[in-house]
Order: structure tokens, then C-alpha cells, then sequence
């Protein structure tokens, strides 16, 4: 693993433990010579990992379509920053940039992000993993919804099970 990207949410939410985990992925993250990848924003968890990693001696790269640049929500002081013209665009290069994926606790964009590297995984446009930072077990109902899925017969088990869970920031192939 050489990057890998991270989709969190641009604001906190409502629990301490929730940014602790962001940073301490960052941390992580650095520590092992693996650069973050994400969406390139400021604010909320988006900016705390980025922020943790570059402290840590990292390297943090983000990817944020022009609209948002605009608005003057790009965090300024970045390794790089790819500037792109949509949000599909900017998953395809998220994509292309990392080795893995992992989503920190987030709301619908984050959500909408790491699934869509999942079905990419599924369609074979990737092998790569994909994971779920389970903090406070924020995923679990996730967890749960994909396992009910995959009883139902609207899912292989392989792709169920292709998915990794984990409730440490550490506990992944990181």
C-alpha cells in the first residue's frame, strides 16, 4: 500500500471519538509511509486527517472538483492538490491515485463514495479493498443491512464478503 484513499464527512459530527479516529488514521497512515488520498476539503474530518497526517510527517493529496475550490473550501496546504471539473471525475481519479479505500464515519457523500468503489470491485474495474472504520460501531447497521441483503439472494456472498469492518484506525492492511 503506497495511498490510500479516505472519504469522511466535511463536518465532525457529534462524536469526539468519531475525530480522534481521523486522527488517528492520519497518524497511522504517516507513520507507515502511506499517503492519504481524499477529497481535499478544510473542514470536519476531511480536514483533521489531513491535518494529522502532514503533522505526522505524511504526505496528503486531495481531489476536489472546480465548484468547490471556488468556494474557498480546498485545504491550503496540501502535498498536491488536484483540481477536476465534477464529482465523477474526482471519484475516477480518488480511484485511479490509491491502492485501498477506507470511509470514516460520514454522511450520504461518503457513503455514496466508498459503495461505488465497492461496486467497482464487484464489476472487476478494481481489485482493490475496501473498508469501513466502524468507530463506536457506526457501520454496524451497515454491516447488518449488507448481511440481510445477501440472505434476501439480491447479493453474492463473495461481495458481502469483500468488504472489511474494523474498529481501530490500525486494524486494516495499514
Amino acid at each position: 500500500m503506497k495511498q490510500v484513499a479516505v472519504f469522511c464527512g466535511s463536518s465532525t459530527g457529534n462524536c469526539p471519538e468519531y475525530a480522534q479516529a481521523a486522527i488517528d488514521l492520519g497518524t497511522a497512515l504517516a507513520k507507515r509511509s502511506i499517503t492519504l488520498v481524499y477529497g481535499g476539503g478544510k473542514g470536519g474530518h476531511m480536514g483533521q486527517i489531513a491535518d494529522a497526517t502532514m503533522a505526522a510527517g505524511g504526505r496528503a493529496v486531495g481531489v476536489m472538483p472546480e465548484a468547490l475550490v471556488e468556494r474557498e473550501i480546498s485545504h491550503p496546504g496540501l502535498t498536491k492538490l488536484h483540481v477536476v471539473p465534477d464529482m465523477a471525475t474526482r471519484k475516477s481519479k480518488m480511484s485511479e491515485l490509491s491502492d485501498g479505500f477506507i470511509a470514516l464515519p460520514g454522511g450520504a457523500g461518503t457513503l455514496e463514495e466508498i459503495t461505488e468503489q465497492w461496486t467497482w470491485g464487484q464489476l472487476g474495474i478494481h481489485g482493490k479493498p475496501v473498508a469501513f472504520l466502524n468507530i463506536n460501531g457506526f457501520y454496524s447497521h451497515m454491516q447488518a443491512f449488507i448481511a440481510h441483503v445477501t440472505e434476501q439472494g439480491f447479493m453474492k456472498p463473495e461481495y458481502r464478503d469483500m468488504l472489511i469492518f474494523n474498529d481501530t484506525p490500525t486494524g486494516f492492511w495499514i
